[in-house]
């Protein structure tokens, strides 16, 4: 798994900590979901009143990096029942991890003539160089994730939109969130911890780098104690017990994703001590609902609802005129605090 998430480094709508998440809201809005597509052949047909934009068939390829990663599966059921509601057929293919497969699937997709759009989530970027470049000279338009770098380019692309995750992005809102909550609960003097994911887990240096800077710079007078590795809820419920043996003074939890917030959160309790601020990045319904009820004072969450939404209706534009040239897209962030 690891390097499957280093390969999606900047994924659009790739999971890591955030599957819980991303499952939750992929289901297409104010719409029935059609069953899940399953492999390759598999697809939903919807017979549109509108005509095509162009020659291009109302014909949408996603590719996803496997449906056996369950927030693929459900990233595919809510694509199929967007599209299908906007009048479009949804083809998901399956290239089950492997980057080979993926690669032979959609260019022989292409070559048919089939297909009138493609969504790529590239398992190894490098290789869909190609891909993208007969995409191009056959004028279909494409939505990938990542940047041009990751696929060889120096810059935006004729027919191809990159879609992002701004890890730094979310990285600055959570120290904004957690330097909020100290000034406002502690008098601007916290003792904070921090769980930190994996390294080697997507976008977790620029995110680190742009917490730190923002915790500094919202709460100059916090100190941050010592960080923990988070690998699930109950490592973290028991890192964080260790670390309050021996920093009894903490009173602060950041944590880059809901696992290491829910466990620290445990620990606490289990120790008997308050925990005037707790932060994450992540915001499943569970640390939603701690932020409702005050238990929290803040989510940062990827919207990956929306950029599904935005990611389609890109795709349905760019139909129009797949010479122009694409967007650089990124998944939208939202802070929910108790108050909102």
């Amino acid at each position: 798994m690891s390097s499957t998430r280093l390969h999606l480094k900047r994924s659009a709508a790739v999971m890591g900590a955030a599957t819980v998440l991303l499952l939750a809201a992929c289901s297409s809005p104010g719409t029935d979901t059609p069953s899940p597509s399953t492999s390759a052949s598999s697809m939903t047909s919807a017979t549109s009143s509108a005509a095509p934009a162009s020659d291009l068939p109302q014909t949408l390829i996603f590719s996803p990096i496997g449906l056996q990663v369950p927030a693929m599966k459900g990233l595919s059921e809510g694509v199929t029942g967007y599209g299908g509601s906007k009048g479009w057929e949804v083809v998901v293919q399956d290239p089950s991890l492997d980057p080979t497969k993926q690669v032979q699937q959609v260019t022989d997709v292409l070559e048919s003539g089939r297909a009138g759009a493609l969504w790529i989530i590239a398992i190894a970027p490098a290789s869909m160089t190609d891909v993208l470049h007969t995409a191009q000279d056959k004028g279909v338009p494409v939505l990938i994730n990542g940047v041009p770098a990751d696929y060889g380019f120096d810059g935006p692309q004729p027919g191809i939109t990159f879609d992002t995750i701004d890890y730094a992005a979310g990285g600055k809102a959570l120290g904004e969130q957690t330097g909020m909550c100290i000034n406002e609960k502690l008098g601007g003097k916290g003792t904070v911890i921090y769980g930190e994911s994996a390294a080697g887990t997507a976008g977790k240096e620029e995110s680190d780098k742009a917490f730190m800077d923002a915790l500094k710079a919202t709460a100059p007078d916090a100190t941050v104690v010592q960080n923990w590795t988070i690998s699930d809820r109950a490592a973290s419920q028991t890192d964080v017990g260790t670390i309050l043996q021996g920093k009894p003074d903490v009173n602060v939890v950041a944590a880059a994703n809901d696992e290491g917030a829910l466990g620290a959160i445990g620990a606490f309790k289990a120790a008997g001590k308050d925990l005037p601020c707790v932060t994450d990045f992540g915001g499943n319904d569970e640390v939603l609902g701690l932020v409702k009820d005050g238990t929290m004072y803040a989510t940062v969450a990827l919207q990956f609802n929306d950029d599904m939404v935005q990611s389609f209706d890109t795709l349905v534009t760019m139909q129009a005129d797949p010479t122009a040239e694409g967007e650089l897209l990124t998944v939208p962030l939202k802070v929910t605090t108790a108050g909102n």
